[in-house]
């Protein structure tokens, strides 16, 4: 496909960019490393060489009192000019542009000093705010212009101000974070004078030249929240105060909505953006999940945005852009907005990475080789996402890899996850394996079951076991009963799940499986129905968009019931940042939980249960077994006799819950040590 959009050369401010990608800001974490500016440099440069014309920085706060959490970046003194020149050098050498993010966390912060506008503690952070003084409003201003001044210093072509998410700046603009009675809060021109005056101090200080991208708040999604229309005059607020390019932020953080997990469709939330736009002149970017350069063409080619700011896609394909521009967007690793790898590992103070892509902010770490001087021939039992890693990366590095898969098609239980509502998005790594396997020459044989005497006759140098995992199987008096079904079974076939459903097992799969027997398509707009769902205003003129009146869920055509051994709370497992969103949609659909039993028997009749000393009959006319995994090891033994050269990966190496993330990188790190 060609991009005509995309590609067409803008002026912005005193920039003059070849297309109309932004890589958006980003935590990593790499700001908590031993090496924190040298792997942001190589992180950013990858991305910089692949096609990338203007990059933002992660988030650098311009005092102590704004930093997300102790020890996260800071820009308030002249010796650490150097530092951050590293970045900007580095990227610029490339042929790109950087500016760099300065984030104020306000309420946010994870320390004993935060500040806001008023002292009203964030329902998700244990801190509690103290109310900003005019001294110290004041004071901020000077920081936030002192900071700007030594990102110029340091090379960067710009700044962009950090005002969505319920972070400080927008904190001061929303009602429901400012209840101040001075000329910092009340009316809009009120709450909107500390973030103006701030964009009017910089551009004082540093001239025209200086570009300055303001990420503002269009749809709060909290209440108390501004509407559409004070978004649209605080966008042409930030226009007349000398902002460049406005950059349209979707949602708080505290938000009970989700704005950037696989659930939410694709490009949800342009026609908000295209809502700013008709309010200015000056460029506005779209954001939140666009993650295809076909759907980036197509918000660009509407009219609802000028340019589109990705964020994550960079973390799943450094080329992303220079791909696109090739016209090998086939080619491209797509985000999956799984947050597995990136936000759930940021918010469990790991550095981030990604899912479909564990080179993401290790670039130091797992470095790209040029080909071998001595190739291997190695086979491959498997198809799921550990070998199809392996392969494609092994191959990559010159080495000869024939994968032998015994179903019809690749994907593992990939192809299981696929099928749960929301999941959609794995279509898109099964497509980018298919197309790698084709471009790296791997020879695939499906429908392939062999052995340990066949390897070794037809002369392979090592053997990958990646033959993955297999639903365990209940040592349960009744377990064999005709209306007892493995997930897999019940994924394959929903036909043969009847009405009265209980669910084994409260794990992730437990939960996707509830997700997958409870969901009703209603085969309408999935913007629509999500924005339905979740009780949106599609209009966005009610306070923070949230209707008044949202339509009532629609519940499950099955009657399920979830069940768990153990008294812990369900969905204890489930992912840091998506597990509440999946609870939250049973709920709706009224799925039903119940833990700390015992299970005695399966009949006819139902689950018989104990609990609290009472028996209990469940009644089901279908047993779903979630209750976890064991590996496919059938050929391990006869492997390990015959192949001095046999490596274990996946689930067939370490039995656990479904984890792609998991087998695609430790598959990546046995490529990356071949010799």
């Amino acid at each position: 496909m060609m991009f005509k959009q995309l590609f067409t050369p803008i002026k912005i401010g005193s920039l003059t960019l070849p297309n109309r990608i932004i890589m958006g800001s980003m935590h990593t974490g790499l700001d908590h490393t031993d090496d924190p500016f040298g792997r942001l440099a190589e992180f950013y440069k990858e991305r910089a060489q692949g096609g990338v014309s203007l990059i933002v920085t992660g988030g650098v706060s311009p005092n102590e009192e704004g930093l997300i959490a102790p020890g996260a970046m800071m820009l308030t003194e002249a010796k650490q000019v150097a530092s951050y020149k590293l970045i900007t050098d580095t990227v610029q050498q490339q042929g790109s542009h950087i500016i760099m993010q300065i984030l104020h966390a306000g309420r946010y912060a994870k320390h004993d000093h935060l500040v806001a506008p008023s002292a009203i503690r964030s329902p998700i952070n244990r801190f509690e705010p103290s109310a900003m003084t005019e001294a110290q409003i004041l004071q901020t201003i000077d920081d936030f212009v002192n900071c700007a001044d030594l990102a110029q210093q340091a090379g960067f072509n710009g700044i962009e101000l950090l005002g969505s998410e319920g972070y400080l700046l927008n904190e001061f603009t929303a009602p429901r974070t400012n209840h101040r009675s001075d000329q910092w809060g009340g009316c809009l021109e009120n709450r909107a004078r500390f973030p103006l005056s701030i964009v009017r101090s910089i551009r004082e200080k540093l001239g025209t030249g200086f570009f300055i991208q303001y990420r503002m708040s269009v749809l709060e999604l909290v209440e108390d929240g501004w509407n559409i229309e004070e978004a649209q005059s605080f966008a042409q607020a930030l226009e007349t105060a000398g902002v460049d390019l406005i950059n349209t932020g979707i949602g708080w953080h505290e938000a009970s909505i989700p704005t950037i997990a696989m659930t939410v469709p694709r490009g949800a939330f342009s026609w908000a953006t295209a809502k700013i736009k008709q309010a200015v002149n000056i460029p506005v970017a779209a954001a939140n999940r666009i993650n295809t350069a076909e759907l980036a063409e197509e918000i660009i080619k509407r009219g609802d945005a000028d340019m589109v700011y990705l964020s994550r896609p960079f973390l799943a394909d450094p080329d992303f852009v220079l791909k696109a521009k090739q016209q090998r967007s086939q080619e491209i690793n797509t985000c999956i907005a799984c947050n597995q790898s990136c936000l759930d590992h940021l918010f469990n103070n790991k550095t981030v990475s990604c899912l479909v892509n564990p080179r993401a902010c290790h670039e130091t770490i797992y470095r790209l080789k040029p080909k071998t001087t001595r190739p291997q021939k190695i086979a491959v039992i498997g198809a799921g996402a550990a070998g199809l890693s392996f392969s494609i990366e092994a191959a990559k590095q010159g080495h000869n890899i024939t994968l032998f898969e015994a179903a019809a098609s690749i994907g593992g239980q990939l192809l299981l996850a696929r099928k749960v509502p929301g999941k959609d998005e794995f279509d898109e790594l099964l497509r980018y394996f298919q197309v790698m396997l084709d471009k790296h020459a791997v020879n695939l044989q499906l429908n392939s079951r062999v052995d340990a005497q066949q390897l070794k006759a037809a002369g392979f140098d090592a053997v990958v076991l990646a033959s993955g995992i297999k639903p365990r199987k209940l040592t349960l008096p009744g377990s064999d009963q005709a209306n007892v079904l493995s997930y897999e079974q019940a994924f394959n076939s929903p036909e043969k799940v009847g009405q009265r459903v209980v669910i084994i097992g409260a794990g992730g799969i437990g939960y996707d499986m509830a997700e997958f027997l409870s969901h009703h398509a209603l085969n309408t707009d999935p913007v629509s129905e999500f924005n339905n769902n979740w009780g949106i205003d599609a209009d966005g003129k009610q306070p923070g968009a949230l209707l008044k009146n949202p339509a009532k869920p629609t519940k499950s055509i099955r009657d399920i019931t979830l069940v768990q051994r153990k008294a812990d709370k369900f969905g204890r497992t489930l992912g840091k940042t998506t597990g509440w969103i999946h609870q939250v949609e049973l709920q709706k659909r009224g799925v039903k939980t119940l833990g700390d039993l015992s299970y005695n028997k399966i009949d006819a009749a139902g689950l018989h249960i104990t609990q609290r000393g009472e028996a209990k009959l469940l009644p089901a006319d279908t047993i779903v077994v979630c209750a976890g995994q064991e590996a496919r090891d059938d050929l391990a033994d006869s492997l390990v006799s015959t192949f001095k050269a046999l490596y274990r990966i996946g689930g067939v190496n370490e039995v656990r819950e479904l984890d792609a993330a998991k087998a695609i990188s430790d598959a990546q790190q046995l490529a990356y040590q071949l010799n």
